[in-house]
């Protein structure tokens, strides 16, 4: 059984080395947790899922549900004060020296160089999860569709959820029927 002190240290490791927030925060815990034996490949998916449609910020939700797969309640309490400890610490501390300089032009092009690093951070592990999920051409398809739909065409995730929910229930039942009609 893993300490709760180790998973404390995991999440504070974790929390401490990402810049982003929690998409940022995806191939940091994949590289921890696999390489831990704490989770597979094949769960990550499912932990991202559940943490996106729980109420509240994304890494914190990620903490809470692998801390609970971990140990339960006790984990979930230290997985999650271990990521957002580092985060809280290293705000208040820039916070207090940086109050100052927010309008000096180097700490404004250092935020704006650390940008493209953050949406690194952010596509690769996407990409690794539709390469590792998306066996079949409609699934790329809707892949496809999804991201350009929210991208481009600025509709709500929401509604393309719906929409794919919607679908898919009625593929199901149509193949459900079929198979026991023919």
């Amino acid at each position: 059984m893993t300490s709760l002190w180790k998973i404390f240290l995991v999440f504070a490791k974790i929390g401490a080395f990402t810049i982003g927030g929690g998409y940022a925060m995806i191939p940091l815990i994949r590289d921890e947790m696999v390489r831990r034996g704490w989770m597979t490949d094949e769960e990550l998916p499912d932990i991202i899922a559940l943490a996106q449609s729980a109420p509240g910020v994304l890494a914190v939700n990620m903490s809470v549900f692998a801390g609970y797969r971990l140990r339960g309640v006790k984990g979930s309490i230290a997985a999650t004060l271990g990521a957002t400890l580092p985060s809280f610490l290293i705000i208040l501390a820039i916070a207090m020296v940086f109050s100052g300089y927010q309008d000096n032009p180097v700490v404004v092009r250092i935020f704006k160089g650390i940008r493209p690093v953050v949406v690194s951070l952010i596509v690769v592990p996407m990409i690794r999860m539709a390469m590792k999920n998306n066996g079949t051409w409609w699934a790329w398809a809707i892949t496809a569709g999804a991201m350009a739909g929210v991208a481009f065409l600025q509709i709500s995730p929401i509604w393309i959820l719906l929409v794919l929910l919607v679908t898919g229930t009625a593929v199901s039942i149509f193949k459900e029927r079929r198979s026991r009609n023919g």
